[in-house]
């Protein structure tokens, strides 16, 4: 099963994008930079794969799958 979350927001560029999952890194000021570290892990324990695409000026898209029972 396959769930996509996207925003329309500023994106990411490449630097951020290759870091996002990096833990304690953040572009946020009041960031700490664990959520999708966290999110990853949990994701993957489980089976499954968390996948983030996303262009500056034109938003982000993040793909969760996980399998079946």
């Amino acid at each position: 099963s396959s769930d996509l979350v996207s925003d329309t927001g500023i994106g990411m560029d490449a630097e951020a994008l290759a870091r996002a999952f990096e833990p304690y890194f953040s572009t946020k000021a009041t960031g700490t930079g664990l959520g999708l570290p966290i999110a990853k892990r949990n994701v993957e324990v489980n089976g499954g794969t968390l996948t983030i695409a996303s262009e500056p000026g034109q938003g982000t898209t993040v793909e969760m799958t996980l399998p079946i029972a």
